[in-house]
């Protein structure tokens, strides 16, 4: 496997060749619809998406609606949250003109390509990603075939569209090398059909959770984009600090006034160093976060609201989406089923319309 160092050594000259030749390369991206999507999601991997549509490349993002269920029972409100993420990427830039927006359960051939990818990896190999031993331990459930099969989902995923780029965190990484591992496996069983594609390192550093955390939905310590001013007022008041009044960044000492104040500091534009010498108690420091993040978001919840108000747009971004993420996977799965010697008596893929 690539070491993380060799990832980010690589970086500079990748990052060239795509400013130099923007529409030569595809990009997949994209989230589970778990809950609504928050403050740190637009500052980390929308804000990308949205650069990479205006430089030039061919950018899709997934909705992983069926992987919202490899970790839990049921799909709670999966259909708002589905609907949500749409009008956040579109407040936050993303045109459906430019960047594919598609739901997962809505490409069949995607997942059909999960049966040989099954075949090329071992069940130890599974079991040793790290992401599918972290989702394990945090569930508190015996492992189920979805959740250990998750990083191939995340191939299929990749692999269907011929994305050559993934932006992803370092975390993400092992996923990315094994959707890696799994083309070359392909080529050497069956023929060259897949281009390994190479993990994009975000630049955007990691915003913690209001309780200094890595920021999650499931913790209920993040901001989410579609929340009011006042319901945003009332999350940051929740959230847990200290009686020391002097403000000081410390991520171990002092958890809950560091997410705070990275927060604010990230929304204002300013150093949380500096911030911290101007404050004076926790108090001080909520209210600060509070205007600093609805400032901030002013702008991205008018626009979203100004969407909502249209009953059908959610409605044609998917199927537009949805449609041109069938074509893509429909003649993926027909270069497949060609490699694999399975041309037999079968309707030919690629049915469906494209944009």
């Amino acid at each position: 496997m690539d070491s993380l160092a060799a990832t980010v050594a690589r970086m500079p000259a990748l990052r060239a060749a795509v400013a130099a030749d923007p529409s030569s390369h595809r990009v997949l991206t994209g989230e589970r619809p778990t809950g609504p999507l928050h403050l740190g999601h637009l500052v980390g991997t929308i804000s990308e998406r949205v650069r990479l549509q205006r430089s030039g490349v061919d950018v899709l993002v997934i909705l992983a609606d069926y992987q919202v269920i490899t970790d839990r029972d049921v799909a709670d409100r999966l259909s708002d949250h589905v609907r949500g993420a749409v009008l956040d990427q579109l407040a936050a830039g993303l045109d459906p003109d430019r960047t594919t927006v598609f739901a997962h359960s809505a490409v069949p051939a995607l997942n059909q390509l999960m049966l040989p990818f099954l075949s090329l990896v071992t069940e130890a190999e599974l079991h040793r990603n790290p992401t599918v031993k972290a989702e394990h331990a945090a569930s508190g459930r015996a492992l189920s075939g979805l959740l250990l099969t998750y990083p191939v989902h995340q191939a299929a995923d990749i692999l269907s569209c011929r994305a050559d780029l993934v932006p992803v965190g370092k975390d993400q990484l092992p996923h990315i090398e094994l959707t890696r591992v799994l083309a070359r496996r392909f080529a050497e069983r069956y023929g060259p059909v897949f281009t390994p594609p190479e993990p994009m390192l975000t630049d955007t550093p990691e915003l913690p959770g209001l309780d200094g955390h890595k920021m999650s939905k499931s913790r209920g310590n993040a901001v989410p984009l579609g929340a009011t001013a006042d319901e945003t007022a009332a999350i940051v008041r929740r959230a847990r600090t200290d009686p020391e009044r002097r403000i000081t960044v410390d991520p171990d000492g002092r958890p809950g006034v560091y997410g705070l104040l990275t927060t604010a500091a990230l929304c204002l534009g300013r150093d949380p160093h500096e911030l911290a010498a101007t404050l004076d108690g926790a108090a001080a420091l909520k209210r600060l976060t509070t205007d600093a993040v609805n400032d901030h978001l002013a702008g991205h919840r008018a626009r979203r609201a100004e969407l909502a108000r249209d009953p059908g747009l959610v409605d044609d971004v998917l199927a537009r989406g949805n449609a041109r993420a069938n074509a893509l996977a429909d003649e993926t799965l027909d270069a497949v089923r060609t490699a694999m010697g399975m041309r037999y008596g079968r309707v030919s893929a690629g049915t469906r319309s494209a944009s």
